[in-house]
Order: structure tokens, then sequence, then C-alpha cells
């Protein structure tokens, strides 16, 4: 579709703001809403249900009764398979109206929406929907008197908090093995982007999902997901966000009832670049397209460029050029490559680390301002900052946005000390041509993901996740099934 299709399919777009609880769209018990505002262009995109620790209670509750009635956790898993699979159909059937609330409700290109959100969340639900029911149990090698069963069982009611920068795909990486292993869900999305996560409830329900198997709450942190961690009658609580959030969580668990808990929080992923690569330019293209992608609003955006010192120059010459294919535009134009922000409230954050760079030292050599203010939207041009040391308060924070750090060392074992100066451990890069150092560096970096000779490449068989302060569990893979389910042990004697 032409960025005219797309602003016309906008206009007549109906959004329904209201929460999802026992199968049906509520209001809030108090009845009171929130501004849904497209960071676009600060439209106002719909109400949406403003709802507390009383309507927690109550999808809490509808998420109980379905999983003891065994309505879905009961069910054969090549009965859930059907049913997710129904669901991946139905997510790729409404693509288009999918993209288009992603897009409005967060700003990110419509083309990413369409190309990469879409169909990595009915991919998701797909793999998971595959995979259940070739999950096997175990029997331990015990004496020949006796029998002991090892199995999985579903961890009962899972909470599911996830962010606004990926809404539908992080919702999707929590809700589709949580439900796979049988498991009843309420899902928490972030108050700036609940709107594919309403419509993925309702998806659920076409698709076969018994109604409060899969609930949707809607609401600010401090209110549903604060309850929610602090529940009585969850099982365990799964949350991708900032790592503030993530120990505020781990301390309502510990103050309730040692809920499992699950963090996917934040990272200052190190990417170095060695003089022992010889495509320097690719690598350098690559960095650059990496940390810009999503407006850099991801947790594993490589936004500490670690590079030895005899190509930086080349490095910082292409990163600027590269940095000129994002161009903040109209995210509704399918043309656009970098869309806004999600909110004015970050821009703002994001924008004051120029100043911040600036005070401690670093060389501003690209970007660095707002964009397309004339819009009323949330735009920020591709910043690089050069020279920069790696106890400056832009090398040590989570920024979540286009802005690029490059750090200058002398040596594979600087560039591996630099890469571990960090709270955080989420993801990596290393670029060299030489397989000892390759394997030196990846054995050598404290992070749960490491990349040789790329960057963000992509597949639901691998495990995602962080070291350190980046979390605590794998989403992604069979290893996320462990996250949902219990282990039980029955032990049976057999005779004498």
């Amino acid at each position: 579709m032409t960025r005219e299709d797309w602003h016309n399919r906008a206009a007549s777009l109906q959004i329904d703001g209201r929460g999802l609880i026992d199968g049906k769209r509520v209001a809030s018990l108090s009845e009171e809403t929130f501004a849904s505002i497209s960071p676009i262009d600060g439209r106002l995109l719909t109400d949406v249900a403003l709802m507390g620790a009383q309507d927690v209670d109550l999808a809490v509750a509808s998420a109980r009764r379905t999983f003891e009635a065994g309505v879905w956790s009961g069910r054969a898993p090549a009965e859930r398979k059907a049913v997710l699979r129904r669901l991946a159909d139905l997510i790729r059937a409404h693509r288009d109206e999918l993209a288009l609330l992603e897009t409005l409700d967060m700003g990110k290109p419509i083309s990413d929406s369409t190309s990469i959100d879409v169909r990595a969340t009915s991919n998701c639900f797909d793999w998971y929907g595959e995979a259940i029911d070739k999950i096997y149990d175990e029997v331990a090698p015990t004496a020949a008197n006796t029998l002991a069963l090892v199995t999985k069982e579903p961890l009962g009611v899972v909470a599911a908090v996830v962010p606004w920068n990926f809404p539908m795909l992080m919702a999707a990486w929590k809700v589709a093995p949580a439900l796979a292993m049988g498991n009843s869900v309420v899902l928490k999305p972030a108050e700036q982007s609940s709107l594919t996560a309403l419509r993925l409830g309702e998806l659920a329900l076409e698709a076969g999902v018994p109604p409060g198997v899969f609930n949707v709450v809607t609401g600010l942190g401090p209110e549903v997901g604060r309850a929610l961690g602090l529940h009585m009658d969850v099982d365990g609580l799964f949350f991708t966000g900032s790592t503030q959030v993530g120990k505020y969580f781990m301390e309502y668990a510990a103050q309730s009832n040692l809920k499992k808990i699950g963090l996917e929080l934040g990272g200052k992923s190190p990417n170095i670049i060695l003089k022992s690569y010889r495509d320097t330019a690719h690598a350098a293209q690559t960095s650059a397209r990496s940390a810009f992608f999503n407006q850099g609003e991801m947790c594993t955006c490589p936004s500490r460029l670690i590079v030895e010192r005899a190509v930086h120059d080349e490095v910082v010459e292409v990163l600027t050029k590269t940095a000129a294919e994002f161009v903040p535009g109209d995210p509704l134009d399918p043309a656009t490559t970098m869309g806004a922000l999600v909110d004015h409230r970050h821009t703002e954050r994001v924008l004051g680390f120029v100043d911040t760079a600036r005070e401690d030292g670093a060389d501003l050599r690209l970007g660095g301002t707002r964009e397309r203010a004339e819009t009323g939207g949330c735009y920020v041009a591709p910043t690089i900052f050069d020279n920069v040391r790696n106890e400056m308060r832009v090398a040590q924070q989570e920024i979540f946005g286009p802005m690029l750090s490059v750090i200058p060392v002398d040596s594979v074992d600087e560039a591996i000390k630099v890469a571990n100066d960090s709270c955080y451990g989420l993801a990596s890069a290393v670029w060299t041509d030489d397989l000892s150092t390759a394997h030196h560096v990846s054995r050598g970096i404290r992070a749960g993901l490491v990349y040789v000779n790329c960057y963000d490449c992509d597949d639901m068989t691998v495990p995602f996740g962080g070291f350190k302060q980046s979390g605590i569990g794998r989403d992604k893979s069979l290893h996320a099934l462990d996250k949902y389910a219990e282990l039980k042990t029955t032990w049976i004697a057999l005779g004498r």
C-alpha cells in the first residue's frame, strides 16, 4: 500500500480501548480511561481502560478458574497446538490491521511493522504450537523395583508484563510458550502501546482459546503491574523492560507468595570492531544500521561501538555516511526508514543525553537534534558521539534511542575489558577474521548473546536473555518453556 492508503486506513480505523477479561471486552471498574496518543503527530487514537488492582483481581480470578477447570490446561498438547497455529494464521490474515495499530501506537515505520513485527509474532505462535506436542517427559534411571517419572506441568496463572518497543512480539515471546504449556495468562501491555495486545486477545478467542485463559489488563505500571507482582494467586510473573522495574518485581515476589520471576531487562551492548577484520566498511555499515534500527529503541542496541584505533577513522567515516540512510520521516510512508520515538517524555530524556555527553567530554559527530517538530510528533536524528570514554554516562546508561558512542581502544584485551565494564550483559559482537580471536573474545565477554561478524541475527530456535543486570531466564527456543512449567517427580514402588 502507498502512504496515502495507510493514512486513509488510519483515518477510518475503529479502535476499542477496553480491556479483555474472561472473554469479554470490559471497561475498568472505575470507568476511568487514559488517552492513547500517537507519537507520529500527537493525534488521539482512543481512550484506553485505566484498570487497577480490582480489575487485576477479576482477571486473575478468571485465569485461575479456567486453569483449575482444565478447559485449556487439561487439553492434549496436540489440541493446544491446533489452536495456537490457528492464532498464527489469524495474525497473518490481519497483518495490515495489526501493523497499522503498532505503527500508530509506538511510531515505528509501517514497513517494519508489516515485514518484521507481524511476521515474527505469527511465527512465534506457530513455532510454540508446533513444538508443544513434541516435548517428552522423563523416566529416571532408578532401581528395577521402582518407577520414577519426571514430568513437566503448567505453572498455573502466569502474568506477563511487556514493553512498548516491540509490543506484539514481546507479548508473543511470553504468551505463546505460556499458553503452549497449558497455563492461563494475564497480559499487561505497556501503557504507551496497549492496542495490539488487546487485538491479540480477541484473535486468540477467535482461534479457540477458551474465555478466561488469555486476559489483557490495561493501565499504568505502578498500579496494574504492581498489583500483578504482589498478587497472591499469580504463580509466575515474566517481565521485559527496565532493570529498575525488574528489581521492583523481585521485591513484589518476596513480599507476596515467592512467585516465579523471569526478567528480560536492559542492555548497553558492546560491539567490537578489530583491525583483524578486513571489511571494515561492512562492519561499520552493519553497526550503524543495527544501532539506528527501530529508532534505537532496543535492549540489544549496539550502542557502545568499541573500535581499535588502527581502523577508528575509517569506521567513523562510514558510520556517518550510513547514518544518512536513517532520516526521520512519516512512519505511515513505506519508504520511511526511521520513525518516531514512543512519546514526548521519552524524546526529552533521549535528547538530554546530548548535553550529558558534551559535559563529559565526548565529541558530537552527527545529529543530536529534534526533527519534524512541526508535525507534533517525537522525532530525533541519528546521533553519533566519538572519543567516548567508557566511564561516561552515555556509555554506561541505557539511552534507548538513536545514539551511538564510539570508544577507541588499543588492543583486543582492552576491548574485552571495556565490553565487560557495564552492569549489563545482554548482547555483544566482535568483528574479526581470526578464528582464535573470535573464540577468545566470545568467551571473554559476559553476555547472553555474542554475534561474530554479524549483528542482531535472530531465530526462534535460540534462547534470548542476558547476564548480570540484564535479567534472569531466557525467552525463545525450547528453553523458554521451562519458565512456564513446574517439574514433578512421581515415585512408584513396583513391588519387592
